[in-house]
């Protein structure tokens, strides 16, 4: 009977600790980068939830910046940038390409919403 109740409260124990450790698994969004647009170019996440953004560009070296966020990062072609992050502020952020690429290149942006 001990025996039982000892696997049990293992059993139990261990299916915590991996539901636990799957809750705080980063969340990987990916943007993609190419001229005058990032896709998709609107992203909601959980406030504290913690996130990598995986950025690939599809033309050009292009840059990510979030200026509220204190996140820059540059986007080159071939390559995942990698940007982790863990974002603690509500709102919505605006990100935008800091790497001129051409005409149009003013109008390249999004929002990442960060939600309660």
């Amino acid at each position: 009977m001990k025996r039982r109740t000892m696997a049990a409260l293992l059993i139990g124990s261990a299916a915590g600790g991996v539901a636990r450790l799957a809750a705080d698994a980063p969340v990987e969004i990916r943007i993609a980068a190419r001229k005058f647009e990032f896709h998709p170019n609107k992203v909601a996440v959980k406030r504290g939830q913690p996130l990598t953004l995986v950025l690939m560009s599809e033309d050009r070296i292009h840059g990510f910046k979030v200026p509220d966020l204190g996140l820059r990062a540059e986007i080159v072609p071939g390559q995942e940038t990698r940007v982790a992050l863990t974002p603690e502020k509500v709102g919505s952020f605006t990100f935008f390409c800091d790497v001129f690429c051409g005409d149009g290149h003013e109008e390249m942006d999004g929002t990442l919403i960060v939600e309660a």
